[in-house]
């Protein structure tokens, strides 16, 4: 759990005085510290492109400003923040009308540990192909590819934050999993026969 788990957040709007307007603000821009990488990275996981990406993750974070009086601690603030980011995502790619998902940015920095330049190049390589296969998947193949695969989540909370069945996450998982790893060994036989 982060360590923004444990803010305390109003539980209604409607009972805020002067006071809790201002531990609001606080809240809101610890909030905003702690989970901005993380909401960044996951508009770019789900598709945005490069240059939307500001102003999806600003959408984001108007849209948990506006609803952070209805956080009631069912989930962690994690996965509430998680929610409110797969929902403005959603709405952006419904209003969109042209273009392929994504634009080939990196999913993630490099790790500390990766050195080497050649492994840092393998890193990276490994990344953009892992992107440009999520950008092909459907939508709800990757949402839940994302959810369980990348960002750890369990079915249980997939199916809660996604409003789906366990057996649709089952299902979708599955066929998501298939999907990767066929798109990823052609793109290694691929590579491997260019190399020759």
């Amino acid at each position: 759990m982060l360590a923004g788990d444990s803010l305390s957040l109003p539980h209604s709007r409607s009972r805020c005085t002067a006071t809790d307007d201002a531990a609001e603000t606080t809240d809101f821009r610890a909030l905003y510290d702690q989970f901005f990488p993380l909401v960044w990275k996951w508009a770019a996981r789900f598709g945005i492109p490069r240059d939307a990406l500001d102003d999806v993750v600003q959408e984001v974070f108007l849209a948990i400003h506006a609803q952070l009086g209805q956080f009631e601690g069912r989930s962690s603030l994690k996965t509430w923040v998680f929610g409110v980011t797969l929902g403005v995502t959603r709405n952006y790619r419904r209003k969109r009308t042209t273009g392929p998902a994504g634009d080939g940015c990196e999913m993630d920095s490099l790790p500390d540990s990766v050195a080497h330049p050649e492994a840092a190049a393998a890193h990276t390589e490994a990344l953009s192909l892992l992107q440009r296969i999520l950008n092909e998947l459907d939508v709800e193949k990757r949402e839940v590819f994302i959810l369980a695969e990348l960002e750890q989540l369990s079915l249980a909370e997939i199916a809660t934050l996604l409003q789906i069945s366990s057996n649709t996450v089952t299902s979708r998982l599955r066929l998501a999993r298939e999907a990767v790893q066929m798109r990823w060994e052609r793109a290694k036989a691929r590579d491997q026969w260019r190399s020759r």
